[in-house]
Protein backbone atom coordinates (compact mmCIF):
# COMPACT_ATOMS: atom_id res chain seq x y z
CA UNK A 1 0.00 0.00 0.00
CA UNK A 2 2.72 2.31 1.17
CA UNK A 3 4.37 1.83 -2.20
CA UNK A 4 1.52 2.40 -4.17
CA UNK A 5 0.85 5.63 -2.45
CA UNK A 6 4.95 6.78 -3.63
CA UNK A 7 4.17 5.56 -6.86
CA UNK A 8 1.14 7.70 -7.34
CA UNK A 9 2.43 10.84 -5.53
CA UNK A 10 5.43 10.45 -7.96
CA UNK A 11 3.17 10.31 -10.40
CA UNK A 12 1.30 13.44 -9.43
CA UNK A 13 4.31 15.22 -8.65
CA UNK A 14 5.21 14.73 -12.79
CA UNK A 15 1.88 15.42 -14.40
CA UNK A 16 1.68 18.73 -11.72
CA UNK A 17 5.64 19.63 -13.38
CA UNK A 18 3.96 18.81 -16.98
CA UNK A 19 0.42 21.23 -16.58
CA UNK A 20 2.94 24.35 -15.28
CA UNK A 21 5.38 23.70 -18.24
CA UNK A 22 2.45 23.76 -20.54
CA UNK A 23 0.59 26.73 -19.13
CA UNK A 24 4.16 28.50 -19.45
CA UNK A 25 3.91 27.44 -22.99
CA UNK A 26 0.83 28.57 -23.76
CA UNK A 27 1.25 32.31 -21.74
CA UNK A 28 4.70 32.30 -23.97
CA UNK A 29 3.12 31.79 -27.26
CA UNK A 30 0.45 34.65 -26.58
CA UNK A 31 2.70 36.62 -25.57
CA UNK A 32 5.01 36.26 -28.73
CA UNK A 33 1.61 36.72 -30.65
CA UNK A 34 0.57 39.77 -28.47
CA UNK A 35 3.98 41.09 -28.88
CA UNK A 36 4.45 40.44 -32.31
CA UNK A 37 1.03 42.96 -32.77
CA UNK A 38 -0.42 39.71 -35.10
CA UNK A 39 -4.20 40.92 -36.11
CA UNK A 40 -6.82 38.92 -37.61
CA UNK A 41 -7.73 40.88 -40.98
CA UNK A 42 -11.91 41.65 -41.41
CA UNK A 43 -11.98 42.88 -45.19
CA UNK A 44 -15.06 45.15 -45.23
CA UNK A 45 -16.27 45.73 -49.05
CA UNK A 46 -18.30 48.36 -49.55
CA UNK A 47 -19.44 50.84 -52.80
CA UNK A 48 -19.45 53.82 -51.49
CA UNK A 49 -16.69 56.85 -51.86
CA UNK A 50 -15.73 60.30 -50.94
CA UNK A 51 -17.15 61.39 -47.19
CA UNK A 52 -19.50 58.26 -47.21
CA UNK A 53 -16.29 56.23 -47.37
CA UNK A 54 -14.72 58.50 -44.71
CA UNK A 55 -17.44 57.50 -42.53
CA UNK A 56 -16.90 53.93 -42.85
CA UNK A 57 -13.24 54.05 -42.32
CA UNK A 58 -14.63 55.78 -38.91
CA UNK A 59 -16.58 53.28 -38.74
CA UNK A 60 -13.73 50.29 -38.85
CA UNK A 61 -11.84 52.32 -36.60
CA UNK A 62 -14.08 52.03 -34.02
CA UNK A 63 -15.06 48.50 -34.52
CA UNK A 64 -11.27 48.02 -34.09
CA UNK A 65 -11.08 49.90 -30.73
CA UNK A 66 -13.48 47.56 -29.04
CA UNK A 67 -11.68 44.14 -31.09
CA UNK A 68 -7.55 45.31 -30.37
CA UNK A 69 -6.87 41.83 -32.30
CA UNK A 70 -8.90 42.81 -35.58
CA UNK A 71 -7.56 44.82 -38.53
CA UNK A 72 -10.36 45.92 -40.76
CA UNK A 73 -9.09 46.58 -44.62
CA UNK A 74 -11.34 48.81 -46.15
CA UNK A 75 -12.02 47.66 -50.16
CA UNK A 76 -13.67 50.64 -52.32
CA UNK A 77 -14.82 49.30 -55.14
CA UNK A 78 -17.20 51.97 -56.59
CA UNK A 79 -18.64 51.65 -59.22
CA UNK A 80 -17.15 48.68 -60.38
CA UNK A 81 -18.27 46.99 -56.87
CA UNK A 82 -20.66 44.27 -59.25
CA UNK A 83 -17.53 43.33 -61.15
CA UNK A 84 -15.30 43.01 -58.30
CA UNK A 85 -17.69 41.19 -56.04
CA UNK A 86 -18.19 38.76 -58.87
CA UNK A 87 -14.78 37.92 -59.53
CA UNK A 88 -13.98 37.78 -55.88
CA UNK A 89 -16.75 35.21 -55.39
CA UNK A 90 -15.59 33.30 -58.36
CA UNK A 91 -12.07 33.00 -57.27
CA UNK A 92 -13.42 31.81 -54.23
CA UNK A 93 -11.41 35.24 -52.23
CA UNK A 94 -14.68 37.13 -51.11
CA UNK A 95 -14.52 39.87 -48.63
CA UNK A 96 -15.69 38.47 -45.39
CA UNK A 97 -18.24 41.33 -45.20
CA UNK A 98 -20.03 43.86 -47.94
CA UNK A 99 -22.66 46.03 -48.65
CA UNK A 100 -25.25 44.11 -50.35
CA UNK A 101 -28.47 45.27 -52.31
CA UNK A 102 -28.92 42.63 -55.36
CA UNK A 103 -29.70 39.55 -53.48
CA UNK A 104 -30.99 37.57 -55.95
CA UNK A 105 -27.83 37.35 -57.71
CA UNK A 106 -25.68 36.82 -54.90
CA UNK A 107 -27.68 35.19 -52.29
CA UNK A 108 -26.02 31.67 -52.92
CA UNK A 109 -22.26 32.83 -52.39
CA UNK A 110 -23.59 34.92 -48.95
CA UNK A 111 -23.91 33.37 -45.14
CA UNK A 112 -27.70 33.28 -43.96
CA UNK A 113 -27.68 34.69 -40.42
CA UNK A 114 -30.70 33.41 -38.73
CA UNK A 115 -28.04 31.05 -36.39
CA UNK A 116 -26.09 33.95 -35.77
CA UNK A 117 -29.30 36.16 -34.63
CA UNK A 118 -31.14 33.23 -32.66
CA UNK A 119 -27.85 32.55 -30.29
CA UNK A 120 -26.73 36.75 -29.81
CA UNK A 121 -29.08 37.96 -26.94
CA UNK A 122 -27.99 41.17 -27.76
CA UNK A 123 -29.62 41.78 -30.86
CA UNK A 124 -33.27 42.84 -31.04
CA UNK A 125 -34.61 42.41 -35.15
CA UNK A 126 -38.17 44.18 -33.54
CA UNK A 127 -36.27 46.94 -33.15
CA UNK A 128 -35.76 47.50 -36.93
CA UNK A 129 -38.24 48.35 -39.52
CA UNK A 130 -39.91 45.48 -40.41
CA UNK A 131 -40.53 46.55 -44.22
CA UNK A 132 -36.44 46.15 -44.75
CA UNK A 133 -36.14 42.70 -44.19
CA UNK A 134 -38.55 42.04 -47.05
CA UNK A 135 -35.19 43.35 -49.18
CA UNK A 136 -32.39 41.12 -47.91
CA UNK A 137 -35.10 37.59 -47.41
CA UNK A 138 -34.96 35.50 -50.36
CA UNK A 139 -36.34 31.83 -49.72
CA UNK A 140 -37.47 32.71 -45.96
CA UNK A 141 -33.76 33.24 -44.79
CA UNK A 142 -32.40 36.58 -43.90
CA UNK A 143 -29.14 37.67 -45.89
CA UNK A 144 -28.26 40.66 -44.78
CA UNK A 145 -28.90 43.18 -41.96
CA UNK A 146 -30.27 46.35 -42.72
CA UNK A 147 -27.72 49.28 -43.10
CA UNK A 148 -29.62 52.26 -45.27
CA UNK A 149 -32.63 52.88 -46.94
CA UNK A 150 -34.74 55.80 -48.74
CA UNK A 151 -38.36 55.24 -49.55
CA UNK A 152 -39.55 58.29 -52.74
CA UNK A 153 -41.34 61.21 -51.89
CA UNK A 154 -42.16 64.36 -53.96
CA UNK A 155 -39.85 67.21 -53.67
CA UNK A 156 -42.04 71.04 -53.87
CA UNK A 157 -41.03 74.40 -54.70
CA UNK A 158 -42.59 76.63 -51.65
CA UNK A 159 -41.58 79.57 -54.29
CA UNK A 160 -43.13 78.59 -56.55
CA UNK A 161 -46.38 77.59 -55.28
CA UNK A 162 -46.42 80.92 -53.30
CA UNK A 163 -46.14 82.52 -56.71
CA UNK A 164 -48.87 80.47 -57.77
CA UNK A 165 -51.37 81.17 -55.26
CA UNK A 166 -51.58 77.18 -54.32
CA UNK A 167 -51.33 75.71 -50.95
CA UNK A 168 -48.60 73.47 -50.37
CA UNK A 169 -49.40 69.53 -51.19
CA UNK A 170 -50.23 68.15 -47.62
CA UNK A 171 -49.89 64.34 -46.31
CA UNK A 172 -53.01 62.51 -47.55
CA UNK A 173 -53.17 64.17 -51.41
CA UNK A 174 -54.74 62.47 -53.97
CA UNK A 175 -53.05 62.64 -57.58
CA UNK A 176 -55.96 64.56 -58.70
CA UNK A 177 -54.17 67.32 -56.05
CA UNK A 178 -50.69 66.53 -57.90
CA UNK A 179 -52.28 66.65 -61.25
CA UNK A 180 -54.24 70.05 -60.90
CA UNK A 181 -51.29 71.38 -59.44
CA UNK A 182 -48.72 70.51 -62.19
CA UNK A 183 -51.10 72.00 -64.52
CA UNK A 184 -51.31 75.59 -62.19
CA UNK A 185 -47.81 75.33 -62.08
CA UNK A 186 -46.50 75.27 -65.43
CA UNK A 187 -46.27 78.69 -67.61
CA UNK A 188 -44.47 77.14 -70.57
CA UNK A 189 -43.36 81.23 -71.65
CA UNK A 190 -41.55 81.44 -68.82
CA UNK A 191 -40.36 77.87 -68.66
CA UNK A 192 -42.23 76.50 -65.42
CA UNK A 193 -43.40 72.98 -65.06
CA UNK A 194 -45.49 71.41 -62.36
CA UNK A 195 -43.68 68.35 -62.78
CA UNK A 196 -40.53 66.37 -64.81
CA UNK A 197 -40.80 63.10 -66.16
CA UNK A 198 -37.71 61.17 -67.08
CA UNK A 199 -38.64 59.40 -70.62
CA UNK A 200 -37.36 55.95 -69.55
CA UNK A 201 -38.53 55.38 -65.92
CA UNK A 202 -37.06 52.78 -63.96
CA UNK A 203 -39.52 50.29 -63.58
CA UNK A 204 -38.13 48.92 -59.79
CA UNK A 205 -39.28 53.15 -58.79
CA UNK A 206 -42.97 52.88 -60.44
CA UNK A 207 -43.83 49.81 -58.55
CA UNK A 208 -44.90 51.97 -55.88
CA UNK A 209 -47.04 53.86 -57.82
CA UNK A 210 -48.34 50.37 -59.07
CA UNK A 211 -49.04 49.32 -55.71
CA UNK A 212 -50.80 51.95 -54.94
CA UNK A 213 -53.41 51.44 -57.44
CA UNK A 214 -53.92 47.39 -55.93
CA UNK A 215 -51.62 46.34 -58.88
CA UNK A 216 -48.73 44.82 -59.19
CA UNK A 217 -46.14 43.83 -62.25
CA UNK A 218 -45.97 39.87 -60.84
CA UNK A 219 -48.34 38.16 -58.70
CA UNK A 220 -46.75 37.15 -54.75
CA UNK A 221 -45.90 33.91 -55.85
CA UNK A 222 -43.65 34.73 -58.78
CA UNK A 223 -45.79 32.64 -60.87
CA UNK A 224 -48.08 34.87 -62.83
CA UNK A 225 -47.56 37.86 -64.60
CA UNK A 226 -50.62 38.26 -66.48
CA UNK A 227 -53.45 40.14 -65.07
CA UNK A 228 -50.99 41.92 -62.97
CA UNK A 229 -48.77 43.40 -65.62
CA UNK A 230 -51.62 44.26 -68.03
CA UNK A 231 -54.30 45.21 -65.48
CA UNK A 232 -56.35 48.19 -66.11
CA UNK A 233 -54.91 49.64 -62.56
CA UNK A 234 -51.36 49.01 -63.65
CA UNK A 235 -52.05 50.90 -67.04
CA UNK A 236 -53.20 54.14 -65.41
CA UNK A 237 -50.62 53.81 -62.97
CA UNK A 238 -47.67 53.94 -66.23
CA UNK A 239 -49.78 56.16 -68.24
CA UNK A 240 -49.99 58.34 -65.30
CA UNK A 241 -47.05 60.38 -66.04
CA UNK A 242 -47.06 60.58 -70.05
CA UNK A 243 -50.44 62.11 -69.51
CA UNK A 244 -49.20 64.53 -68.12
CA UNK A 245 -46.06 65.64 -70.74
CA UNK A 246 -49.18 65.07 -73.13
CA UNK A 247 -50.78 67.57 -71.60
CA UNK A 248 -48.26 69.86 -71.12
CA UNK A 249 -47.71 69.89 -67.17
CA UNK A 250 -44.61 68.66 -66.87
CA UNK A 251 -41.43 68.33 -68.87
CA UNK A 252 -39.19 65.06 -69.42
CA UNK A 253 -35.81 65.39 -67.53
CA UNK A 254 -33.04 63.53 -67.34
CA UNK A 255 -32.73 62.35 -70.99
CA UNK A 256 -29.82 62.67 -73.59
CA UNK A 257 -29.06 66.97 -73.81
CA UNK A 258 -32.00 67.19 -71.24
CA UNK A 259 -30.91 68.60 -68.21
CA UNK A 260 -31.19 66.23 -65.13
CA UNK A 261 -34.19 66.42 -62.56
CA UNK A 262 -32.45 67.40 -59.72
CA UNK A 263 -31.20 70.41 -61.72
CA UNK A 264 -34.12 71.41 -63.05
CA UNK A 265 -35.50 71.24 -59.72
CA UNK A 266 -32.86 73.58 -58.13
CA UNK A 267 -32.99 75.92 -61.05
CA UNK A 268 -37.05 76.60 -60.20
CA UNK A 269 -37.81 74.94 -63.82
CA UNK A 270 -39.96 72.26 -62.01
CA UNK A 271 -41.71 72.93 -59.04
CA UNK A 272 -42.19 69.44 -57.89
CA UNK A 273 -39.79 66.32 -58.82
CA UNK A 274 -40.28 62.68 -57.28
CA UNK A 275 -37.03 61.45 -55.64
CA UNK A 276 -35.73 59.50 -53.10
CA UNK A 277 -33.50 61.23 -49.83
CA UNK A 278 -30.04 61.59 -52.29
CA UNK A 279 -30.37 65.12 -53.51
CA UNK A 280 -31.80 66.64 -50.35
CA UNK A 281 -28.64 68.04 -48.63
CA UNK A 282 -28.00 69.25 -52.30
CA UNK A 283 -31.26 71.09 -52.41
CA UNK A 284 -30.14 72.62 -49.34
CA UNK A 285 -27.17 73.61 -50.29
CA UNK A 286 -28.33 75.70 -53.30
CA UNK A 287 -30.72 77.24 -50.99
CA UNK A 288 -33.76 76.22 -52.62
CA UNK A 289 -36.76 76.84 -50.51
CA UNK A 290 -38.96 73.70 -50.31
CA UNK A 291 -40.67 70.92 -48.53
CA UNK A 292 -41.47 67.10 -48.71
CA UNK A 293 -44.41 65.14 -48.75
CA UNK A 294 -45.01 61.82 -48.89
CA UNK A 295 -46.41 60.16 -52.21
CA UNK A 296 -50.13 61.02 -53.72
CA UNK A 297 -52.81 58.21 -53.40
CA UNK A 298 -55.15 57.21 -56.01
CA UNK A 299 -58.84 58.06 -54.97
CA UNK A 300 -60.47 55.74 -52.22
CA UNK A 301 -56.68 53.88 -52.01
CA UNK A 302 -53.67 53.64 -49.22
CA UNK A 303 -50.76 54.88 -50.87
CA UNK A 304 -47.89 52.26 -50.94
CA UNK A 305 -44.26 52.64 -51.38
CA UNK A 306 -40.82 51.26 -52.70
CA UNK A 307 -37.86 51.29 -51.22
CA UNK A 308 -34.33 51.52 -52.05
CA UNK A 309 -32.36 49.66 -49.10
CA UNK A 310 -28.76 48.64 -48.46
CA UNK A 311 -27.34 45.51 -46.03
CA UNK A 312 -24.72 44.49 -44.88
CA UNK A 313 -23.84 40.93 -45.60
CA UNK A 314 -20.85 37.89 -44.30
CA UNK A 315 -19.65 35.74 -47.30
CA UNK A 316 -20.45 32.19 -47.10
CA UNK A 317 -16.92 31.37 -48.09
CA UNK A 318 -15.32 33.66 -45.11
CA UNK A 319 -13.13 32.22 -42.64
CA UNK A 320 -13.78 34.46 -40.03
CA UNK A 321 -17.42 34.39 -40.26
CA UNK A 322 -18.01 35.07 -36.13
CA UNK A 323 -16.25 37.66 -36.55
CA UNK A 324 -17.54 38.95 -39.39
CA UNK A 325 -21.18 38.88 -37.66
CA UNK A 326 -19.22 40.59 -34.69
CA UNK A 327 -18.51 43.57 -37.25
CA UNK A 328 -22.46 43.26 -39.24
CA UNK A 329 -23.74 43.52 -35.13
CA UNK A 330 -21.55 46.54 -34.86
CA UNK A 331 -22.50 48.43 -37.95
CA UNK A 332 -26.28 47.75 -36.79
CA UNK A 333 -25.81 49.28 -33.65
CA UNK A 334 -26.63 52.83 -32.35
CA UNK A 335 -23.78 54.00 -32.33
CA UNK A 336 -22.46 53.36 -35.59
CA UNK A 337 -25.58 53.83 -36.91
CA UNK A 338 -25.62 57.71 -35.38
CA UNK A 339 -22.56 57.76 -37.36
CA UNK A 340 -23.48 57.76 -40.72
CA UNK A 341 -25.30 60.63 -41.33
CA UNK A 342 -25.60 59.74 -45.03
CA UNK A 343 -27.96 57.41 -44.35
CA UNK A 344 -31.68 57.71 -43.03
CA UNK A 345 -31.61 55.42 -39.22
CA UNK A 346 -33.04 51.77 -39.70
CA UNK A 347 -33.58 51.51 -36.28
CA UNK A 348 -36.92 52.44 -34.55
CA UNK A 349 -35.99 53.24 -31.00
CA UNK A 350 -33.27 55.38 -32.28
CA UNK A 351 -35.30 57.19 -34.49
CA UNK A 352 -37.77 57.93 -32.02
CA UNK A 353 -35.13 58.91 -29.44
CA UNK A 354 -33.06 61.64 -32.25
CA UNK A 355 -36.55 62.25 -33.41
CA UNK A 356 -35.67 62.24 -37.06
CA UNK A 357 -38.97 61.42 -38.31
CA UNK A 358 -40.12 64.51 -36.53
CA UNK A 359 -38.02 66.56 -39.27
CA UNK A 360 -40.13 67.94 -41.33
CA UNK A 361 -38.06 67.22 -44.64
CA UNK A 362 -37.26 63.59 -43.17
CA UNK A 363 -40.36 62.75 -42.02
CA UNK A 364 -42.20 62.55 -44.86
CA UNK A 365 -39.65 59.31 -45.75
CA UNK A 366 -40.50 57.49 -42.48
CA UNK A 367 -43.97 57.68 -43.23
CA UNK A 368 -43.95 56.08 -46.50
CA UNK A 369 -41.72 53.75 -44.65
CA UNK A 370 -44.51 52.80 -42.94
CA UNK A 371 -46.79 52.09 -46.05
CA UNK A 372 -43.82 50.49 -47.63
CA UNK A 373 -44.25 46.41 -47.24
CA UNK A 374 -44.55 44.94 -50.40
CA UNK A 375 -42.16 42.80 -51.66
CA UNK A 376 -40.66 44.28 -55.33
CA UNK A 377 -40.77 42.00 -58.27
CA UNK A 378 -36.93 41.68 -58.27
CA UNK A 379 -36.96 39.60 -55.18
CA UNK A 380 -40.01 37.63 -56.45
CA UNK A 381 -38.91 35.77 -60.10
CA UNK A 382 -35.51 34.38 -60.50
CA UNK A 383 -35.35 35.47 -64.12
CA UNK A 384 -37.11 38.75 -63.47
CA UNK A 385 -33.71 40.37 -65.45
CA UNK A 386 -35.07 38.45 -68.51
CA UNK A 387 -38.76 39.95 -68.47
CA UNK A 388 -37.83 43.77 -66.68
CA UNK A 389 -36.11 44.26 -69.97
CA UNK A 390 -39.25 43.59 -72.29
CA UNK A 391 -40.98 45.75 -69.65
CA UNK A 392 -38.38 48.37 -69.28
CA UNK A 393 -38.94 48.91 -73.00
CA UNK A 394 -42.74 48.98 -73.72
CA UNK A 395 -42.47 51.47 -70.57
CA UNK A 396 -40.36 53.87 -72.52
CA UNK A 397 -42.63 53.03 -75.63
CA UNK A 398 -45.17 54.42 -73.55
CA UNK A 399 -43.41 57.64 -72.18
CA UNK A 400 -43.78 58.09 -76.07
CA UNK A 401 -47.40 58.02 -76.22
CA UNK A 402 -47.67 54.71 -77.69
CA UNK A 403 -50.65 52.24 -76.59
CA UNK A 404 -50.03 50.79 -73.01
CA UNK A 405 -52.69 48.45 -73.31
CA UNK A 406 -51.09 46.98 -76.35
CA UNK A 407 -47.83 47.00 -74.98
CA UNK A 408 -48.08 45.23 -71.79
CA UNK A 409 -50.34 42.61 -73.16
CA UNK A 410 -47.62 41.87 -75.67
CA UNK A 411 -44.43 41.80 -72.89
CA UNK A 412 -46.86 39.38 -70.72
CA UNK A 413 -47.03 37.15 -74.21
CA UNK A 414 -43.61 37.53 -74.51
CA UNK A 415 -42.39 37.14 -70.77
CA UNK A 416 -44.22 34.11 -69.43
CA UNK A 417 -41.67 31.80 -70.53
CA UNK A 418 -39.49 33.11 -68.07
CA UNK A 419 -42.15 32.14 -65.48
CA UNK A 420 -41.30 29.02 -63.30
CA UNK A 421 -37.77 28.26 -64.76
Amino acid sequence: MKNFRMTFLALLFVFVLTACSDDKSSSGSNQTRNESNEKIVLRFATWDSGEALKIQEEIARKFEEKHPFIKVQMEAYGDEFDQKLTAAFGAKNPPDVMYMWNFPAYFQSLEPLENFIKRDPNIDLNDFYQGLFNYSTIYRELYGMPAGFTTRVVYYNKDLFDAAGIPYPKDGWTWDDFKSAAKKLTNPALGHYGFGVRPEPDTYDLQGIVWSNGSSFISEDGQKINGYMNSPETIEAIELFADLTKEKSAVLVGGKNQQSGEEAFKTGRIAMWETGIWPLDEFKKAGVNFGTVEMPAFKGKPVRGVISASAISIAKDSKNKDLAWEFVKFYSSPEAIKMRTADLPVRIRLVKDMKTDQDPLIGPFYKMLERSNATPAYLLAENWDEINRNLSSAINAVMQEQDAEKLLNNVVIDSEKYLGQ
